[in-house]
């Protein structure tokens, strides 16, 4: 009986692989797709995700010189984190499709499909009529389906990511503004507002879900061999496929796991705000991509970090808290956000060389 063992993230020193026929051959195919690459201790997992956590204290620290005891409240620093957890279970998400070589630009347009979808007059009365968990089932089974559909498309419709995702883009936000009638729709089920709005020992219930999301996705991620299936889809497609891996299907189930948590997400957001519109959601996919980019996670494929999507949602959601605390406009923000992914993609390509060289 033999074993193989791979480095995936932050803490995750060993993933054993019980030698079955099918999980070498998946443990090799991901191996060819050059996983975390080569270079030593320091341009690995640890060293990127150390990088990380100096950018995440650089920019406390920042905030603290330049906001005070504004920025350094508890009362803050849970602001940061409702914030963070809505975006942050959608770049959970996305991880997983990035790192399985694809890409998903309706994660907005789902997420206010979603909201719209669980806050109808209809779903609200069967919610009142029944119990509030029909909300939820809406939410979670929209973001499903149109995952579902992404999926089916870009694996057997042979449809490239970027054009399928942007198409349903367009649709689902359509269909939100339709069945809405571009109006507002105000939460009324009691239940449902008390439920998420609660808090946990003084914790918000919604960091505590992103906290759950995340913890499972590193799970699934590292210690599965769902996990090594992506990372050898997103490496060499054609080594998945010949290893065994029903490449497709594998693509189908990564789309609607990121459609099942735009649906987590905006049962979040819906609660927070106590609304479902079309308008939520807007842009939302620049910051997810942003945050799983700065993560680590390579937009190529092959390689994915749960980890470092976790700091880098902490990084834009502290660094928005503390342009916002300076009184600085929406637009020197996006100004920001799109420096960050720029230089944070150079650094990727000096990195992929460097392992490839060494």
């Amino acid at each position: 009986m033999s074993e193989q063992s791979t480095s995936r993230d932050t803490g995750a020193v060993e993933n054993t692989v019980p030698a079955s026929t099918e999980s070498v051959r998946v443990e090799r195919a991901a191996a060819e797709s050059g996983g975390n690459g080569g270079g030593g201790l320091m341009s690995g997992p640890f060293g990127r995700n150390l990088g990380l956590v100096v950018a995440l204290l650089l920019i406390c620290a920042a905030g603290i010189i330049t906001a005070g005891d504004r920025f350094a409240s508890i009362d803050n620093t849970l602001t940061i984190l409702r914030f963070a957890s809505t975006i942050g279970v959608v770049s959970i998400g996305m991880t997983f499709v990035i790192t399985g070589g694809g890409i998903d630009l309706s994660v907005g347009a789902i997420l206010a499909l979603c909201s719209v979808w669980a806050t109808t007059f209809a779903t609200q009365t069967m919610a009142e009529d029944t119990h509030w968990i029909i909300m939820v089932f809406a939410a979670l089974a929209v973001g499903s389906a149109c995952g579902l559909v992404n999926g089916l498309v870009i694996a057997y419709g042979k449809v490239v990511p970027f054009i399928t995702t942007l198409a349903m883009l367009a649709a689902a936000r359509g269909l939100a503004e339709i069945i809405s009638e571009r109006r507002t729709q105000i939460v009324t089920v009691d239940g449902f507002k008390e439920f998420f709005s609660a808090d946990v020992l003084g914790v918000p219930f919604l960091v505590i879900i992103f906290a759950i999301v995340a913890v499972a996705g590193w799970v699934l991620f590292n210690r599965t061999t769902f996990g090594r299936r992506t990372l050898a889809v997103g490496g060499n497609p054609e080594a998945a496929r010949l290893a065994g891996i029903n490449v497709n299907r594998h693509t189908v189930m990564l789309y609607v796991l990121v459609g099942f948590c735009c649906g987590l997400a905006a049962l979040m957001l819906v609660s927070r705000t106590t609304t479902g519109s079309s308008t939520h959601g807007t842009l939302l996919e620049l910051d997810v991509i942003a945050a799983v980019v700065i993560g680590g996670t390579l937009l190529t494929g092959g390689r994915g970090t749960i980890v470092g999507t976790v700091l880098g949602v902490l990084i834009f959601a502290t660094l928005g808290n503390v342009f916002t605390l300076n009184n600085q406009d929406t637009s020197t923000q996006a100004v920001a956000k799109g420096l960050i992914i720029v230089v944070a993609v150079l650094l990727q390509q000096r990195l992929a060389r460097n392992a490839t060289s060494t």
